[in-house]
């Protein structure tokens, strides 16, 4: 749906996003005595999780971590599987990794009918050698380390939702699948395809990528991100003596970055930058080869066609002859679209929100950040919400990534009464 049909359509259900705490709301017991009870599990969780490395290309820690993961989803009664991406189904892009991480998935089966998808991924940006100089540690109301709020804090809340549940024998649910990746940090070039289809065969997903420090949030949309990469083949030539024998490829390259500059459409949230050139590889030397890359944001999937076929109509006109100019245009992530069935389901994790005093915002603008949580949403009308984590800052960063540990509780609280407002009816979208 384009957003501005979405949009009316959010007014005419009046639809507020920050909800107005309700003074007559109280904490569902046993929920949130439980919640009190798992926060220092939870933090113990994080740290076995953040002392394992595992960067998007580091196969030996994605599988080290992966089977911590599966072992404690063992123990909650999971029937727990680790899945290899199908080589079919990768993606290739310039960053995919020879060895992408696998999968580990879960499936708990209750008596009641509802499908419930959680997601998060257990890989970092992070190189192996790093952790010695971020360990984990607890400093005031902040737990750091490497990975943390990116998204290892994701599959703890997770794990220690189940173990809520657990403890309630709850089972009101008629599935609950959970899905790790290994890949998220480089576009899950592995498990998309795995999250498109799991998020077509359940009834919500419920993504675990953290929220933000100054905003305690979910998440209703996110922008879509692409790459425009530009390869130019010229000739070398001496640039001293004989310039002329040569076809400079970095003026080739000039030319298509210039004449596809002004591609970016505020209006429909569509943004084109180029980010990154090279080219040459001696001073003294015309270059014969030279490459470009754009970064390419957008808010609509069909988006996508249009910015490609617009650029690839724009470099049919070369400037230099004999050069050759191949263009890549990679979908790295799919925009979470904004609907109305995200609204109206977030507009219930408002009402829980404020059973223990707390306002919750509804993130209902596209971030600049991709989500997992867009390609489980992508063939499915079903209601997909993203940032069901801690708080957390700092992801990407080498010494000051963190979360906060008194949000442990209130978001332990959260999912595990989204999940049980959804299972018994409770929940409408």
């Amino acid at each position: 749906m384009h957003c501005a049909g979405i949009c009316r359509a959010l007014a005419a259900a009046s639809i507020v996003f920050v909800f107005s705490i309700n003074a007559t709301a109280a904490p569902l017991e046993p929920v949130m005595s439980l919640a009190t009870k798992e926060k220092q599990p939870l933090l113990d969780t994080l740290k076995s999780l953040v002392s394992i490395e595992s960067g998007s290309g580091d196969r030996e820690g994605l599988d080290k971590i992966s089977e911590l993961i599966a072992n404690r989803l063992k123990a909650l009664g999971g029937t727990v599987e680790f899945i290899e991406p199908n080589p079919a189904d990768v993606y290739k892009m310039v960053d995919t990794p020879k060895q992408i991480g696998r999968m580990v998935r879960a499936s708990f089966t209750g008596t009641g009918t509802k499908k419930i998808l959680l997601i998060a991924h257990m890989d970092t940006v992070y190189l192996r050698g790093m952790l010695a100089k971020q360990p984990f540690r607890i400093d005031g109301n902040r737990a750091y380390g490497l990975g943390i709020a990116d998204d290892k804090q994701g599959i703890a809340v997770i794990l220690h939702t189940l173990a809520v549940l657990k403890a309630m024998n709850y089972k009101d649910y008629g599935l609950i699948t959970v899905l790790i990746n290994g890949d998220e940090e480089v576009s899950s070039a592995g498990s998309r395809a795995m999250l498109t289809k799991l998020g077509q065969e359940h009834d919500v997903v419920f993504s675990g990528e953290g929220s933000r420090v100054d905003s305690d949030r979910l998440s209703l949309t996110t922008a879509g991100i692409a790459a425009v990469v530009l390869n130019v083949e010229g000739k070398a030539s001496h640039a001293g003596s004989a310039p002329e024998n040569g076809r400079n490829a970095l003026y080739e390259l000039a030319h298509q970055v210039l004449q596809t500059r002004d591609l970016s459409d505020p209006k429909i949230g569509l943004k084109m930058n180029w980010t990154v050139a090279s080219a040459g590889t001696n001073r003294n030397v015309i270059p014969a080869i030279a490459s470009a890359t754009a970064d390419v944001r957008v808010l609509r999937v069909a988006d996508y066609d249009g910015i490609e076929e617009k650029v690839k109509e724009r470099i049919k006109n070369q400037l230099i002859p004999d050069t050759k100019v191949h263009m890549t245009f990679e979908r790295r992530r799919p925009p979470l679209e904004l609907t109305p069935a995200n609204a109206a389901l977030a507009k219930h994790a408002q009402a829980i929100y404020s059973e223990i005093g707390r306002q919750l915002v509804i993130g209902d603008v596209a971030e600049g950040g991709g989500t997992d949580a867009a390609f489980a949403a992508l063939r499915t009308k079903s209601p997909v919400i993203e940032r069901f984590g801690l708080q957390g800052f700092g992801a990407h960063s080498n010494d000051a990534e963190y979360v906060y540990i008194d949000s442990i509780e209130p978001r332990l609280y959260l999912l595990t009464r989204m999940i049980m407002d959804v299972s018994n009816g409770k929940a409408k979208w």
